[in-house]
């Protein structure tokens, strides 16, 4: 396993744990359809949250939600329409950016509502 995936593992699992906390239940990880993969979907309540983390060790090249290109946002609404599909979801949704720093520490950023 590359240190990329296993940046990105660690980053998925702390991302998970801090919406836990937050009193989210997690529905779904790394759920896949065609090209698109979606890290998490959770749901509080009557909201179910798709949820793309990005994790990085350096903010050299910019913040980890930097990284979430129009392209990536498009597979992750395209994902979301079939989960929706296959589990007959009629509520509301939400899509969010969990940016995770890492090192000796890390940080978690939540952005909410962060693309359409």
């Amino acid at each position: 396993m590359t240190d990329k995936i296993k940046t990105g593992n660690k980053g998925e699992e702390l991302a998970a744990n801090f919406l836990i906390n937050k009193g989210y239940e997690i529905v779904a990880r790394n759920y896949r359809y065609k090209h698109a993969e979606i890290d998490l979907i959770v749901k509080k309540e009557t909201l179910l949250v798709f949820v793309e983390v990005k994790t990085r060790s350096s903010t050299v090249f910019g913040e980890p939600e930097s990284f979430v290109t129009p392209k990536k946002a498009a597979k992750v609404l395209e994902g979301a329409e079939q989960f929706m599909i296959e589990n007959d979801w009629h509520g509301n949704i939400r899509f969010d950016i969990i940016s995770v720093k890492t090192g000796s520490t890390f940080l978690i950023d939540h952005f909410e509502d962060a693309f359409h």
